[in-house]
């Protein structure tokens, strides 16, 4: 019903024939076509390198959305921010108001239950992991192992650098805090290059992937919408309402440079994929909180390295579930979890502990949580924007964040730019969603 038209397929396959091109892979189902040639008969036909833009002729035009795999350029960055001890702290890798998964979970009062049934897919773009780190952290935690698998995209398989400050360090992050909050769940990895059609190719692998089916994807990675085509977040924001119509939920960090960005044009920048209407895009707070009880949360500014990122949308207009939002376009982030550095999380990383943050960590905390809502009602909660602006908003479940900047925007009561609808009361969620889905 929603994959790609039968006669879109065949125009583009005699569109390639025509050329000489091979069609060596068709996904009905991601709407995706991989045609392969010659480099300059490739260039040639689609003017990649001469005009600075690409063309498709005009008979393909309502029948294409993007071209990729022409710009080999890194794409997206992760947003993972180790903290960096001071001389008075007695621990060189922990901060006095550091967490593990678990205890912020606590603090967020997550459900007791463990994600049986469930698959998380992590989208990672370089780095990997090393089992013998995991098996030491999931014995810390006190949990058993977590089920975890690596899957390879375009190529790209587990593979660690031995860095533990690099893509290795965000890999660690997401499986880490994902796997302690729902320890039954499975973690499925999905490496791929770090590109615009690798990071689309690996979203696109975990949403069709029928072996470990996904129900919810977490990513930790992004860039600044206008460094982004509006061709490729248009196929980008594709993919993401197929995981709706899927039922599978997409989370995604709202970025760590504050309201620019880190653009440094002055303006205000969202980050994408986080900005898409389809993704929970998870903003940053600082939390200190003792048991399960939170003392204090505010924004996560600290105004020398890193901010939670927010904003509106330049590129995609205000959604329907926030009409009732002053906004010029669509509102990021929807909601907030710790990611200050100084309030972060205990990891283990190619051997090494280290105390990280960043939004990096909200979007698998949350990634989690969603996981743990979907084995308790049985179902997927899947595209859940509207019910949360609606009827959970509506009973306050969450931990409204009132206080901080991220420059730009104030956090203030109800949503706002810095931390959307506030920080998660996991069980206050789960009580609404009971009653309010039959």
């Amino acid at each position: 019903m929603h994959g790609a038209d039968p006669a879109h397929i065949e125009a583009i396959e005699a569109f390639a024939a025509m050329h000489f091109l091979s069609v060596i892979g068709v996904n009905a189902g991601a709407r995706t076509i991989v045609l392969a040639g010659p480099l300059d008969s490739l260039t040639e036909v689609f003017g990649a390198g001469v005009e600075g833009s690409l063309r498709i002729p005009e008979s393909l035009a309502d029948k294409v959305i993007a071209v990729l795999g022409f710009d080999e350029r890194s794409t997206a960055a992760s947003y993972h921010q180790q903290w960096k001890p001071h001389a008075h702290c007695f621990f060189p890798n922990r901060n006095a108001h550091s967490f593990t998964p678990v205890e912020v979970a606590q603090a967020y009062q997550f459900p007791p239950n463990k994600g049986k049934n469930q698959t998380i897919a992590l989208i990672e773009l370089g780095g990997g992991f090393k089992t013998s780190d995991l098996s030491a952290y999931w014995k810390q935690m006190g949990v058993n192992s977590v089920e975890t698998i690596a899957v390879s995209v375009d190529g790209v398989a587990n593979q660690p650098t031995g860095d533990p400050s690099g893509p290795d360090g965000e890999v660690a992050l997401d499986i880490e805090v994902a796997g302690a909050v729902a320890p039954e769940a499975r973690l499925a990895v999905y490496f791929a290059p770090n590109t615009d059609r690798g990071f689309l190719d690996a979203i696109n692998a975990a949403i069709h992937d029928t072996v470990h089916k996904p129900s919810v994807i977490s990513i930790s990675w992004g860039a600044p919408e206008n460094q982004w085509t509006p061709q490729t977040m248009n196929a980008f924001n594709a993919a993401f309402q197929d995981a709706a119509l899927l039922g599978i939920t997409v989370c995604a960090a709202s970025g760590d440079n504050g309201s620019s960005d880190g653009e440094s044009d002055g303006a205000a920048h969202v980050d994408f994929p986080a900005s898409s209407p389809w993704v929970l895009a998870c903003g940053g707070t600082r939390l200190i909180a003792k048991g399960d009880k939170i003392q204090s949360e505010t924004a996560w500014n600290d105004h020398v390295g890193g901010a939670t990122g927010g904003g509106v949308s330049a590129h995609f207009s205000k959604p329907s579930y926030q009409a009732a939002i002053p906004l010029a376009g669509r509102g990021v982030p929807d909601v907030a979890a710790n990611a200050d550095p100084a309030s972060a999380y205990q990891i283990l990383v190619d051997g090494k502990t280290r105390v990280v943050g960043g939004t990096s960590a909200v979007a698998p905390l949350w990634a989690g949580l969603i996981a743990l809502l979907n084995e308790q009602l049985g179902k997927n909660l899947g595209w859940l924007h509207p019910t949360l602006y609606g009827t959970i908003a509506q009973h306050k479940a969450f931990n409204d964040v009132t206080s901080g900047t991220n420059e730009a925007y104030s956090a203030q009561t109800g949503w706002d730019a810095c931390t959307g609808l506030g920080s998660p009361n996991g069980q206050a969620i789960l009580d609404v969603l009971k009653q309010a889905m039959p």
